[in-house]
C-alpha cells in the first residue's frame, strides 16, 4: 500500500512541475510577469486562492491560465489528498504494528525463548557468536545490524540426536494452539518475515507429532529432522534479535526482563542484581 501512495504522489508531483515550469515561461514570456509574479500567479491558481491581484491580459495569457487550470489544480488537490491518506494510513500501520510486536512478545515468552535455550545448548558452535547475542543497555543500531551480519554468517549445525526430543516434542505440543492463533491472525501479514518463522516451527512440530516414537530412528530421518530444526533455529535467532531492538526502542521496561532471560547469557537471571 505504502509503495502505492509513493507512486501517486510522485505522479501528481511530476505533472505539477511540468505545469509549473510550462506556466512560468508562459507567463514570463506572454504576459511579462517576474518570475516570482509568475510563480505566486501558479501557485494561487492551483490551490483555487484566487485573490485576482494578478490576471492575463492577453488572449494567449487566458488560454495558458486554462491549461494551468486544468493541469494543476486537479494534480495540487492530488497531492494533498494523498499525503493526507498516507499520514492517516501510517498511523493505523503504526498502531497494527504495535500490536503485532506485542503478539511476537507472546511467542518468545511462551515458546520462542525456550526453543533458544535448547537448540543453543546443542548448537556446537555456540561459542563463536555467545558473546555477540549478549544483548546490554548499551547497545546501538549499529550492534544490532553488526550482530545480524554475524548470524547471517553463522552456520547452524543442530543434530537431532543430540536434543532431547522427547522434551522438544511435548514444548511444541503444548504450544501448538498458539502457533495456530498465531498463523491464523491476519495481523501477521505486516510482518512478512515472521511467518516463515512460525511456519517452520509448526512443520517441525508436526513432523514430531507424526511420529510414534522419537528414538532408536534411521540416520537418515534424524538428518530429516536435523534439517527441519537447523530451519527453525536460522530463523527464530534472527527474530529474537530483530524482536529485541524493538523492545529496546520502544518498551525499555520489557527490554529489561528480556535481558535478564537472555537464552544465551549463562549468566542470566529475572532476579535484579
Amino acid at each position: 500500500m505504502r509503495s502505492v501512495y509513493v507512486s501517486r504522489l510522485r505522479l501528481y508531483l511530476a505533472i505539477l512541475a511540468i505545469v509549473l515550469v510550462i506556466g512560468m515561461t508562459g507567463l514570463i514570456t506572454l504576459e511579462q510577469f517576474s518570475p516570482l509574479d509568475a510563480f505566486y500567479f501558479i501557485i494561487e491558481t492551483v490551490s483555487t486562492v484566487g485573490y485576482g491581484d494578478l490576471h492575463p491580459l492577453t488572449p494567449a495569457g487566458k488560454g495558458l491560465t486554462i491549461f494551468i487550470i486544468l493541469g494543476g489544480v486537479g494534480c495540487f488537490v492530488g497531492v494533498a489528498v494523498n499525503t493526507i491518506e498516507y499520514m492517516i494510513d501510517e498511523r493505523e500501520r503504526t498502531r497494527r504494528l504495535e500490536k503485532l510486536n506485542m503478539i511476537i512478545g507472546v511467542f518468545f515468552s511462551e515458546l520462542g525463548t525456550k526453543l533458544l535455550q535448547k537448540f543453543g545448548t546443542a548448537d556446537p558452535a555456540i561459542e563463536e557468536i555467545r558473546t555477540g547475542l549478549i544483548v546490554s543497555n548499551n547497545w546501538s543500531d549499529e550492534d544490532f545490524s553488526k550482530t545480524e551480519i554475524i548470524l547471517k554468517n553463522h552456520e547452524s549445525r543442530l543434530d537431532s540426536r543430540s536434543v532431547e526430543l522427547e522434551e522438544l516434542y511435548r514444548l511444541l505440543a503444548n504450544n501448538k494452539g498458539l502457533l495456530l492463533s498465531l498463523l491464523e491472525n491476519p495481523q501477521m501479514i505486516e510482518h512478512e518475515r515472521f511467518i516463515p518463522l512460525l511456519q517452520a516451527v509448526f512443520h517441525l512440530t508436526e513432523e514430531l507429532m507424526a511420529r510414534e516414537k522419537l528414538i532408536g530412528l534411521p540416520e537418515s530421518d534424524y538428518a530429516h529432522l536435523s534439517g527441519d530444526m537447523n530451519r527453525v533455529y536460522r530463523l527464530l535467532i534472527t527474530e529474537w534479535l530483530t524482536y529485541m531492538q524493538y523492545l529496546k526502542k520502544h518498551y525499555p521496561y520489557l527490554f529489561s526482563l528480556a535481558m535478564r532471560k537472555n537464552p544465551f547469557d549463562r549468566n542470566a537471571s529475572v532476579v535484579v542484581q
